[in-house]
């Protein structure tokens, strides 16, 4: 069995590869929720909705999230009585929304809404959310006036402000009080590989490890835990993490990310574009393996699945 920590597009597309090569029953994703917003009344699960539907093979190749062949009707509307729509949903993702919103309503948990989205998709992986309790990723950035700071949410700052201006913290709301969904725990102890996936260290991976007991769990396996950096040549392939982590005082390179899971994971899965760097890496006391990690299409993802698999050090 296999465990993997999961944000968003370059998760998805690493768990693509990973369901090519190896049974979809034999994987459990533990997917970020830190990311999610209530909005026109609607609770929304970017990253859950982005691995279901990227595994569903339904997910819009071009955006790498929401689905293919979308309409906006609903949103072109909105527009027409100046609703929000800087976060746009397409007319057939709503329905998910609607769908979710209305089971918690009804006093299901969030892990269970997701295995049902899962199931109806014919998703075949085992798809956890890291917390059924509300954990929000905040983000502290410059405010408008000079010397000042304002805190929003995430999705605020990554789609509204389009991640453009400079982050000066991130804290995880209510992850102190939250408890890890029902098997979280329990799959990450008993998986035979552990991975953490292709995603932003920071705001993807850092709201799963906030969660009590999560790290500790994942450190307990730490010789045996293989990371994949989601940074190539000193830039991210999706979203800001680079410019991110340079906000927050870290390297953005494959040794920064070395050295922020130096502490939960043996191996980092670095690009050949990088090759020069494994020595530099292997001195934060992080193995380095060096493979292709550009996931530009199925095959690509499948051939870093198996580079990832193989990536395991013996027993």
């Amino acid at each position: 069995m296999l465990l993997a920590l999961a944000g968003g597009v370059g998760a998805a597309r690493l768990l693509r590869g990973l369901v090519d090569v190896m049974a979809a029953a034999d994987i459990t994703a533990v997917v970020n929720t830190g990311d999610d917003i209530v909005l026109h009344g609607l609770h929304i699960c970017p990253d859950l909705d982005t691995v279901t539907y990227t595994l569903a093979d339904a997910v819009d190749g071009g955006r790498g999230w929401g689905l293919a062949g979308e309409t906006w009707a609903a949103m072109e509307t909105l527009e027409r009585y100046g609703g929000h729509t800087w976060f746009r949903l397409g007319d057939r993702d709503l329905a998910t929304h609607l769908f979710r919103t209305q089971r918690l309503t009804e006093h299901a948990t969030l892990s269970e809404v997701t295995a049902a989205v899962a199931r109806a998709w014919g998703v075949g992986v085992r798809l956890l959310p890291m917390s059924d309790d509300r954990v929000e990723t905040r983000v502290t950035i410059a405010g408008p006036a000079a010397g000042t700071s304002v805190e929003v949410g995430f999705q605020e700052w990554f789609v509204g402000r389009g991640h453009g201006v400079a982050v000066e913290s991130v804290r995880f709301l209510g992850a102190e009080d939250a408890r890890p969904a029902p098997g979280v725990l329990e799959a990450v102890a008993s998986a035979e590989h552990v991975v953490i996936c292709p995603s932003n260290p920071i705001v993807s991976i850092g709201p799963l490890l906030a969660v009590p007991g999560v790290e500790d769990a994942v450190a307990a396996r730490r010789d045996e835990v293989v990371a994949v950096s989601p940074i190539v040549a000193g830039a991210a392939l999706k979203g800001p993490a680079d410019r991110m982590m340079v906000d927050l005082g870290h390297e953005a390179s494959v040794v920064g990310v070395a050295r922020l899971y130096a502490p939960l994971a043996g191996t980092l899965v670095i690009d050949e574009a990088d090759a020069g760097l494994a020595d530099a890496v292997e001195a934060e006391g992080v193995r380095a393996v060096v493979a292709p990690s550009v996931m530009t299409g199925r095959a690509e993802a499948a051939a870093l699945a198996r580079a990832v698999l193989a990536a395991r050090p013996s027993p």
